[in-house]
């Protein structure tokens, strides 16, 4: 008898399994296919991997004659580049079964068939494991409808990562964080690229003057935007593909491309022995904040809930059950949950958003990236920092960055909101010079009187 099974090896997952064995629980983690889960295999680590080189190239062919450097740019090879993807991935795979042999979990591949509360069947070899918990983390899966899963050859993320030559044109549906992702990777590799967003702007759930500022940069790699337009429908024509979509105006038009990726998110993986389990499911398996199902010692984590579907959340809502389990009373607290998008410039955002905040209770103040003297050395001129703060006591509520490596930067942000600090005491806080932090020194300053720099 286990203390808890864990079904699922990706962030989540893997991540419980180990914590529950930290506090003395015998664990078992069972996983059909690879250890680490979309994110290391089909998402986060090779989509990295394969930005890391794009994003190299670029710099070596739009900044080196700048910067005196006399590089010659002989173009990739997509070989390498993938071979460098899947290392990526396979280091990754083999850093976490080391970690569970590591820390004593067993770890058991193959399709988990839950029997009944407690009791669990591994499908291929028929053996039953019994435990007092099971932990749901089956993750997700690419969403796909009609007409895309009626026309043959239609790209999802994961299609991506098996390719074995560039297409010379592509049109990505969905302009959201793995739309764009993928728009940064192909353009920079000379692929025509074309984005269809049915939103008002690309990376929806972000403000409009984000989309804008990433607009500009696209602009200059040559990639076409649709915005609030919808494809109406898409025929295969030999080896390419012809797409009619309504734009803005409601007007038709016709594109053909190479390739088409539907880049629109992806959906919680609800297995039937999962649904027959009895769980309360709306969109994805509900909980509550201690990770709990509405059956006693079911817990659910991760894109099986199907709400804040990032890698980073799922992690540390496996530390949330883990510890419940293990009789510490612990909560999601999900207010400073960090968004961030690997294009290029970088964008990350944490707590409030600027549409969503009440004018009238907030301040906002946006330092540009053009005025920051470690951005003018790199030869960036295109992002922000953007501070919302509450209008009476000046807390952090939100910061939003658009910049190069605004994935590392946010973390500021990050404990600025979900410690509840005030713009006065990160701005009395000293940032090193020269460094693009000051970028949000110069946005809390101007939350707090106005900034020295601009």
């Amino acid at each position: 008898m286990y203390n808890a099974i864990v079904i699922g090896g990706g962030p989540g997952g893997y991540v419980c399994a180990i914590k529950l064995a930290h506090y003395g629980k015998k664990v078992a983690l069972i996983e059909k296919d690879q250890l680490g889960g979309t994110c290391t295999n089909w998402g986060c680590i090779p989509t990295k991997a394969l930005l890391t080189a794009t994003h190299l190239l670029s710099e070596a062919k739009e900044k080196a004659d700048k910067l005196g450097l006399n590089l010659k740019v002989e173009g990739y090879d997509l070989q390498k580049i993938m071979a460098h993807a899947q290392k990526s991935v396979m280091m990754s795979r083999k850093g976490i079964e080391y970690l569970l042999k590591k820390n004593g979990v067993e770890f058991v591949r193959g399709t988990a068939e839950i029997l009944e509360k407690g009791k669990v069947r591994v499908k291929e070899t028929g053996q039953i494991i019994e435990a007092e918990n099971i932990v749901l983390a089956h993750g997700s899966v690419p969403v796909i409808f009609p007409p895309f899963n009626e026309v043959e050859g239609i790209w999802t993320s994961n299609d991506v990562f098996t390719m074995q030559k560039l297409p010379e044109s592509l049109l990505i549906i969905g302009g959201g964080v793995i739309g764009v992702e993928f728009a940064t990777f192909f353009s920079a590799l000379g692929t025509k690229v074309t984005i269809i967003e049915l939103a008002d702007h690309i990376l929806p759930y972000e403000d409009a003057d984000v989309a804008e500022e990433l607009k500009k940069s696209f602009i200059r790699k040559g990639v076409t935007i649709y915005e609030n337009s919808k494809v109406t429908s898409i025929k295969k024509t030999g080896e390419s593909y012809t797409i009619t979509f309504a734009d803005e105006k409601g007007v038709e038009n016709t594109l053909n491309a190479e390739k088409v990726l539907l880049a629109v998110g992806r959906k919680p993986n609800i297995p039937d022995d999962v649904r027959a389990l009895g769980v309360e499911i709306d969109r994805g398996v509900k909980t509550d904040t201690r990770m709990r199902t509405n059956i006693e010692g079911v817990y659910a984590i991760g894109d099986i809930r199907g709400q804040i579907m990032l890698a980073h959340v799922a992690s540390y809502e496996g530390v949330v059950a883990a510890k419940n389990i293990a009789g510490i009373e612990a909560y999601m607290d999900y207010s400073a949950v960090p968004s961030i998008v690997f294009t290029n410039p970088e964008v990350a955002a944490v707590g409030l958003r600027e549409k969503d905040a009440d004018p009238g209770k907030v301040k906002v103040f946006k330092f540009p990236l053009s005025a920051n003297g470690r951005a003018r050395t790199m030869l960036e001129n295109l992002g922000f920092v953007k501070v919302i703060a509450d209008k009476e006591c000046d807390v952090v509520l939100g910061v939003t960055i658009v910049s190069p490596y605004a994935t590392e930067l946010i973390m500021e942000g990050v404990i600025a909101v979900k410690n509840k600090l005030t713009a006065h005491q990160l701005e009395e806080s000293i940032h090193p010079h020269p460094t693009l932090s000051e970028t949000m020194l110069g946005a809390l300053e101007g939350i707090v009187d106005r900034p020295i720099h601009l």
